[in-house]
């Protein structure tokens, strides 16, 4: 990091000196990394710092680099940019405080509140009932703030999967049947009446949780417009089994839309009852993405399969 941004963190914190500085990981493909950045004589202990500096060489852990592929996720960044600074003060859903952004050249520094300071120090790698329905709370908290709102200057259509943004997927994608619906299960989606802002990777790794039960939410790359089901089934893909998938899908649905239900003062039949119908062809529409992109990921199991299928025979 160079000297600049070390003063930037120094002046939006007013700390006196930078103590240390630990990686927390990488980001993806090599775009730079997220650290935490410890401090002296400052009001906070310390500050998570997202540094994006673009790779020399267009590095993909799956084989998956190329121009195309680069900038979606240079856009990726520039979105990030602008949800901390016009849009992440509007939701009651828990997530960090930005402090600033600053850019230099190519590379962009964005410092962020430190989660594990306020509390939220948790991290899961599976979750109980109660855990879901904390999650699925936020997610309904969230989708309620962004209701029927314009996503400008994020994604048009938020997710990383976005059937647009993922060509070179879908021309590898061997199963002949969900690759000839792939653009009918997007305009599904698309064409949506209700529409909101969806956090657009709301797995399981990007959900910090407090030791009282709270869930606070990271990482806002691919924020943009779309029904809430994408959010919905993406992160219940991401923590349950598909024999829990299956299992609980009902209860999955009813507990989101209760919660969804208790942002507003008035009944919500009619967006409950278009985003139930559209669960499964979210669910439909990841697994496009990651069949193509993935043949042999864990993700692909026998419940996909059937909701594929019948999503397509329903088309």
């Amino acid at each position: 990091m160079n000297e600049y941004f070390k003063t930037v963190i120094l002046r939006s914190t007013g700390a006196s000196e930078i103590v240390s500085m630990e990686t927390i990981q990488e980001l993806w493909s090599g775009y730079g990394k997220i650290m935490r950045v410890n401090l002296n004589n400052a009001p906070i202990k310390s500050v998570v710092v997202k540094h994006v500096q673009l790779p020399e060489n267009k590095y993909h852990p799956r084989g998956w680099g190329s121009d195309f592929g680069h900038q979606r996720k240079i856009k990726s960044y520039q979105v990030e940019t602008a949800w901390y600074q016009n849009y992440s003060k509007n939701t009651c859903a828990r997530l960090p405080d930005c402090l600033t952004i600053t850019t230099e050249g190519d590379e962009v520094l964005i410092i962020l509140e430190d989660l594990n300071q306020a509390g939220y120090h948790l991290r899961k790698r599976s979750l109980d009932w109660e855990e879901i329905n904390a999650c699925l709370q936020w997610l309904a908290i969230f989708h309620a703030s962004y209701l029927n709102q314009a996503p400008d200057k994020l994604w048009e259509v938020g997710t990383y999967w976005h059937l647009e943004t993922r060509p070179q997927e879908l021309e590898v994608l061997s199963d002949v049947a969900l690759k000839e619906a792939a653009v009918l299960i997007d305009e599904k989606l698309n064409n949506c009446e209700f529409k909101t802002i969806v956090h657009g990777d709301a797995k399981l790794a990007n959900f910090c949780f407090a030791e009282n039960g709270a869930v606070a939410g990271l990482d806002f790359q691919y924020v943009g417009g779309g029904c809430g089901m994408k959010d919905v089934a993406y992160f219940i893909g991401s923590c349950l089994t598909d024999h829990d998938c299956e299992r609980l899908e009902l209860d999955i649905l009813d507990g989101y839309f209760k919660f969804l239900q208790g942002e507003f003062d008035s009944p919500i039949h009619a967006l409950e009852k278009e985003w139930r119908s559209m669960y499964r062809v979210a669910w439909a529409d990841f697994h496009r993405f990651l069949k193509g992109w993935s043949p042999g990921h864990w993700k692909i199991n026998s419940y996909s399969e059937r909701v594929t299928k019948e999503v397509i025979n329903n088309l």
